[in-house]
């Protein structure tokens, strides 16, 4: 009888730490608002102008070797109709990505969720680089303005309310 609950007993215990010993072997960490409000500044430049960031509404990843990305909700009512249709975050990441099959270099974006389930990345200047599609999921419980989580699959999702797109290191 011992035997039999020291064998469960440490079964049990083995399962419990594999997804501790996972995440520390990763190293990685999703970052909360309240982590990226540290390192994210007040304002951006974007498209000829600077936009305040709404950093309550922000998210990131920081890397197991000390590399970010990061996102931001802007205020682009200073911006035409136009911009505004297609630039609501600020995207920061300093190592290369790809977001729905698109290689994305280390620097600074504009991105948005558009029409028809499509997500825009934009460089700098405005330029659109690319458009993927975007997902739905409808069983997120309390959807944000935007936040980033661990995909399930592998990887990071970019999430403004309950659409995203996926991003892999």
């Amino acid at each position: 009888m011992k035997v039999k609950f020291f064998s469960l007993a440490t079964a049990l215990l083995i399962a419990l730490m594999a997804p501790l010993a996972l995440s520390a072997q990763t190293g990685d960490t999703v970052l909360k608002a309240s982590e990226t409000q540290k390192i994210l500044p007040a304002s951006v430049f974007f498209r000829g102008q600077s936009a305040t960031t709404q950093l309550r509404n922000s998210g990131g990843v920081k890397f197991a070797d000390g590399y970010y990305v990061l996102a931001s909700a802007v205020d682009t009512s200073g911006y035409s109709t136009d911009v505004q249709a297609k630039y609501q975050d600020y995207f920061i990441t300093e190592v290369p990505l790809t977001i729905g099959g698109h290689s994305v270099a280390p620097g600074a974006y504009g991105v948005g969720f558009i029409a028809e389930n499509k997500f825009v990345v934009l460089d700098i200047g405005g330029h659109e680089l690319f458009t993927v599609d975007s997902a739905t999921d409808n069983d997120l419980k309390r959807p944000m303005p935007l936040m980033v989580t661990a995909d399930p699959a592998g990887g990071y999702r970019l999430y403004s309310g309950r659409r995203y797109v996926d991003f892999k290191r």
